[in-house]
């Protein structure tokens, strides 16, 4: 990294705060830099997937999947990454980031429990691809990560059906979800998408537009809870890791403070789209993370 401090806006001050974790946090930013090093051109050569949150045309947040052979992935430079991918037809993200537009990525190795973040301004490459001009760069923890590898799978048709609220098969596969990808924005308009992982059941259904989860214990940055500080906005995906296909959800999330040592985000749909092939990869049986705490019964 460049060695500059990251400088957290008030949203992240404020949840930093609330939950005494300045110092910590102070600590933790320095991490954060605008460089991407030889050791995360590395790892993103050698990924087959990438998670990308961006706004559509609306300002709806949405959280999506890219996927390509290792190498789709490059760090062009220091500053560069560049994606050989872009989302297919029907993909609420298409339309905005065929013109340009502010993202935030995640690229995840479940088989060895590692991941970072690229987060910048993207814009088309003219052979179906996309730059990202990197302003935030750093890796997380392994913490929460399901260890799964990844397996070549046939064809899907490419489908993509939209809705307005979780048919009664998505609140199945919603409730039994050990991992999905927030997408959520800052008070500049930067993006940020980030993992959250646990046991089935995690991920409570409340109905056909109402979900919650509680907020584990992280890095400290609370970069998510911070931008859900000062804007509700936030898109979700949760991947089919036995077919490939995904299922992406937007609207709003509130964060329950009652107990400031373990927050539950309260979440709002108010667009689904379920995309038949998200990648061409489906993924081993999971190996659950040691400290994933268990999950509790559901919430009235």
């Amino acid at each position: 990294m460049d060695g500059t401090t990251h400088r957290y806006h008030p949203g992240e001050r404020a949840v930093q705060g609330r939950t005494g974790q300045q110092e910590r946090a102070a600590h933790v930013g320095r991490s954060i830099g605008d460089v991407i090093p030889p050791v995360a051109a590395r790892f993103l050569a050698e990924r087959r997937t990438l998670v990308l949150g961006a706004a559509d045309r609306a300002g709806r947040l949405w959280a999506t999947l890219l996927d390509g052979p290792a190498g789709f992935l490059r760090a062009a430079d220091a500053h560069t990454l560049t994606v050989a991918a872009r989302p297919t037809a029907g993909d609420p993200l298409a339309e905005a980031l065929a013109r340009g537009t502010e993202v935030g990525t995640l690229a995840l190795d479940p088989a060895g429990r590692r991941r970072m973040r690229v987060n910048g301004g993207a814009v088309p490459d003219g052979r179906g691809g996309l730059v990202v001009t990197a302003a935030q760069v750093y890796a997380n923890c392994p913490k929460y990560i399901q260890r799964r590898s990844p397996l070549d799978a046939p064809g899907r048709p490419g489908t993509a059906t939209a809705g307005t609220s979780l048919t009664l098969p998505q609140q199945l596969a919603a409730a039994t979800a050990d991992t999905f990808f927030i997408a959520t924005a800052g008070p500049d308009g930067t993006v940020d998408a980030s993992h959250r992982g646990g046991n089935p059941g995690f991920l409570t259904v409340h109905g056909p537009d109402r979900l919650s989860w509680p907020e584990y214990p992280g890095n400290t940055m609370f970069m998510t809870l911070g931008n859900l500080e000062l804007n509700p906005a936030a898109g979700l995906l949760l991947p089919d890791w036995e077919t490939g296909a995904a299922l992406l959800l937007t609207g709003r999330a509130r964060v329950d403070w009652s107990d400031p040592a373990a927050p539950v985000v309260e979440y709002t749909v108010t667009g689904t789209v379920q995309l038949g092939r998200a990648t061409a990869l489906t993924w081993t049986e999971p190996e659950y993370s040691p400290v994933n705490p268990a999950a509790g019964p559901p919430a009235a």
